[in-house]
């Protein structure tokens, strides 16, 4: 089989054997600047966009994509290299694999190689949407207070050369300010990060930001700015070796970074925008009033769901996250732990099945063919615990429900950090905290487990409620006693029985 390297200049080759873009991107204009480059962002807004693009009388929605930081220098000169293509590998459920190459990144550029570039590029009439996926971290703010961290090296810097930025409030900043000047009409900036209230987010932050270093900018920002919510879901695994060579064996197509992601998507976004936005609902979009209650049922559910299979299946010994459901052990766990614990907080959800919404979960996590890394599941979990789990924590406690299914998992947590699982292997611990939760791991296991949750920056107060405090004592004993299956084996039976 002859093989093609994926580049603008063979896609017509390679359209003979996958799906392409059949649109002309040499006359497409670039509407969107989206920082933050990649996979779940190219299996998500970036396929959304492609979609639409199809319909040839859409031509001002292009994407340009910027990679902000160092470590992000080896996609930006991938996918410069592709002329911004890559292929969407979609795992569906009954193992069979879809394939389609992306053309919505027509333009690209590497934020600290010219910075000038992308203020300009944003601050240029044509983009009226700035989107970001900068992760969780990227936003700047105390999990624990929900302030802006106005310490941050980084922060200083810009604030100090605002002409050279390393953060997103940096350049952000600088191009809004350049097209004030300009005379230019606002622009609407669209998180798409999975954080609760990520519009209402990005704002709070950005104008902190602006207030420390150009507070004369605030009234034109509050005038014509817009900062949407919306909530987004797309189990996208890290790409492997093996997805990049089954594409090579399969289509003859060479795709240094191809995106592996599930059939499943979901994009529900508030209808807020300050300067015209592409018709995404034509392609299955859903835009609403409010996006809060379907983000709480996401964030509460899907991604507190992952954080809970990856902590208990990277301590057992699993290493992705199909073979943590599939432990019929876990998965009962887990089963129980959404339904005892988080559902009684979604009660403001309407015309919702949180039931079938439940069962739709189980079945994509347990889908053997997207093999999502553990590894990438618990990467930052201080950053991720704070959002997912300890809202539901706090929701009971109010209200004197039982949280003691959420204290295991902070027990196994706690574990987890001293970076071991149980056969004595080592863990790749990828966390900002990473050293402080091992400090107060090790404090935790000399006999001491309420140590732990003594890392303000996460836990908040949660130290001083003794109800949970209790329960988290009482499952770090059994977990180190017994081990994760045995300890929820236990906990199912209670649970059972309690019903």
């Amino acid at each position: 089989m002859t093989t093609y390297t994926l580049n603008q200049e063979n896609l017509n080759a390679i359209s003979e054997r996958v799906s392409t873009p059949k649109y002309n991107r040499t006359q497409l204009t670039t509407g969107i600047v989206h920082i933050g480059i990649g996979g779940f962002h190219r299996a998500h807004e970036a396929f959304y966009t492609d979609q639409l693009l199809h319909d040839t009388s859409i031509t001002n929605w292009a994407i340009c994509g910027v990679a902000l930081l160092p470590h992000d220098t080896k996609i930006y000169q991938t996918l410069k290299a592709q002329d911004g293509l890559y292929t969407l590998m979609v795992k569906e459920f009954d193992g069979s694999l879809s394939k389609r190459v992306i053309g919505t990144i027509t333009e690209l550029l590497f934020a600290p190689e010219d910075p000038s570039k992308v203020i300009e590029k944003i601050a240029s009439p044509e983009v009226k949407i700035v989107t970001l996926t900068i992760t969780e971290g990227g936003y700047n703010y105390n999990e624990a207070t929900g302030a802006f961290d106005d310490k941050n090296p980084s922060i200083l810097y810009d604030i100090a050369y605002p002409t050279q930025p390393k953060t997103v409030f940096g350049y952000l900043t600088q191009a809004l300010k350049l097209r004030q000047q300009k005379g230019l009409k606002g622009i609407t900036i669209q998180s798409c990060d999975n954080i609760q209230g990520n519009g209402d987010m990005t704002k709070q932050m950005l104008l902190s930001y602006v207030k420390l270093a150009d507070p004369a900018l605030i009234p034109w920002i509050e005038q014509r700015v817009a900062f949407p919510n919306s909530m987004v879901d797309r189990i996208t695994p890290a790409t492997t070796a093996a997805d990049i060579e089954q594409l090579k064996t399969e289509e003859g197509i060479v795709d240094a970074w191809p995106v592996v992601c599930e059939p499943f998507k979901q994009w529900v976004i508030e209808d807020q925008f300050s300067n015209g936005r592409p018709l995404w609902e034509v392609v299955g979009a859903q835009f609403v009033k409010d996006v809060e209650p379907y983000e709480k049922m996401k964030l509460s559910l899907l991604n507190a769901g992952h954080s809970v299979l990856g902590i208990l299946g990277a301590l057992v010994g699993y290493t992705t996250i199909d073979e943590a459901v599939n432990d019929k052990n876990i998965n009962a766990f887990l089963e129980h732990y959404l339904k005892q614990e988080v559902v009684p907080t979604l009660s403001d959800l309407e015309n919702v099945d949180l039931e079938a919404y439940i069962a739709s979960l189980l079945q994509r996590f347990g889908n053997v063919s997207i093999k999502d890394q553990i590894d990438r599941i618990c990467s930052e979990s201080s950053a991720k615990f704070p959002i997912f789990i300890l809202p539901t924590v706090k929701a009971n406690l109010k209200l004197s429900r039982q949280t003691e299914l959420a204290a295991f998992v902070v027990a196994a947590w706690a574990i987890y950090s001293l970076g071991t699982n149980e056969k004595d292997e080592h863990l790749n611990i990828k966390d900002a905290l990473k050293d402080t939760l091992h400090k107060q791991a090790e404090l935790a296991s000399q006999n001491h487990p309420e140590y732990f949750l003594e890392i303000e920056s996460v836990f908040g107060n949660l130290k001083t409620s003794k109800p949970f405090v209790d329960a988290y004592v009482k499952a770090y004993k059994t977990i180190t006693k017994e081990g994760v299956i045995i300890a929820v084996q236990n906990i199912n039976l209670s649970q059972i029985n309690s019903i």
